[in-house]
């Protein structure tokens, strides 16, 4: 016997017996998408967030190289700086990189608002109602 079929042969009173149940149950599966929402958006920021901290250190560090690579131009000629320099080159490129990626992983956050659970929750709340489709 399936649960539509169950609900059938209850009685008005066993129905509105088994609603707060239902509606705990309900509320807990609501808080449980909820918190899995939340924890794959959070899962995003945190990887954007950490590429941003390691691009931040590249650039800690290719500021140093481009410091060291102002004193070795007056202090050869040539060939010291312009190392220096392509080092430093190599260093912006890597932390441009992983800029644009942490950028991109910020993007998939989409929001703080959790939009999969709002939009079950009305869902729920036209289905108390008896309002919209539901499966038959």
């Amino acid at each position: 016997m399936t649960d539509r079929e169950s609900a059938r042969s209850q009685s008005l009173g066993e129905l509105i017996a088994s609603l707060p149940r239902l509606l705990i149950q309900l509320v807990k599966a609501e808080l449980a998408n909820l918190r899995a929402e939340y924890a794959e958006k959070a899962k995003y920021a945190g990887i954007g967030i950490g590429l941003f901290v390691v691009a931040a250190a590249f650039l800690f560090f290719a500021l140093g190289v481009l410091v060291a690579a102002a004193i070795l131009g007056l202090a050869v000629v040539l060939p010291g700086w312009a190392a220096a320099l392509i080092v430093f080159g190599a260093l912006l490129i890597i932390a441009a990189i992983l800029a644009l990626i942490g950028v991109g992983s910020l993007k998939r956050v989409d929001g703080a608002a959790p939009k999969e659970t709002i939009a079950s929750v009305r869902s729920d709340i036209d289905a108390v109602k008896g309002l919209g489709r539901y499966d038959n």
